[in-house]
């Protein structure tokens, strides 16, 4: 772990459609070019709930409004590289289920839309098969093992 990074709390929401479908976010680093999908989701600002955050995050970046969120299901710790310096992301992962409908994204920066390229319904099977990235990197088995067997007591650590 670099001692010198900035933590940054976050959250981010597993939004599942009838069909088990999880709503996902491709994203690029525009100084490296590194490309990866991830659900919706961001940092926690000062003085904000993480489960507000998390509807937050979803109104901007999905356009989804009035959700339910449910239980934290998942966290992780990554870390990387932002606008030159090392940020350690503390990530807590809400499951909300939702109805059908086509992402729009609401009201981002300017930055961060330059980091968000589409959105898409994925389900596990094409995530399992998939040779894109996905945070977790596991998300494809991660996803699976949680509609099978449920939503976990207490959140579970899934790596990176």
């Amino acid at each position: 772990m670099n001692e010198g990074a900035v933590v940054r709390p976050a959250v981010r929401v597993l939004l599942l459609d009838p069909a088990d479908r999880v709503l996902l976010v491709h994203h690029v680093d525009p100084d490296t070019g590194f490309e990866w999908w991830a659900a919706p989701g961001g940092g926690i600002r000062p003085g904000e709930t993480p489960e507000a955050a998390a509807l937050r995050e979803l109104e901007e970046e999905t356009g989804a409004m009035g959700v339910e969120l449910g239980p934290c299901v998942w966290r992780r710790e990554i870390e990387f590289r932002s606008r030159g310096r090392p940020i350690r992301q503390q990530e807590r992962f809400y499951v909300a289920r939702v109805g059908r409908f086509e992402p729009r994204p609401a009201t981002l920066q300017a930055d961060e839309l330059a980091t968000l390229i589409e959105q898409r319904w994925w389900t596990v099977a094409e995530i399992e098969a998939s040779r894109q990235r996905f945070g977790p990197r596991r998300l494809g088995a991660l996803l699976r093992e949680l509609l099978r067997g449920g939503w976990p007591a207490e959140p579970v650590d899934v790596g990176v």
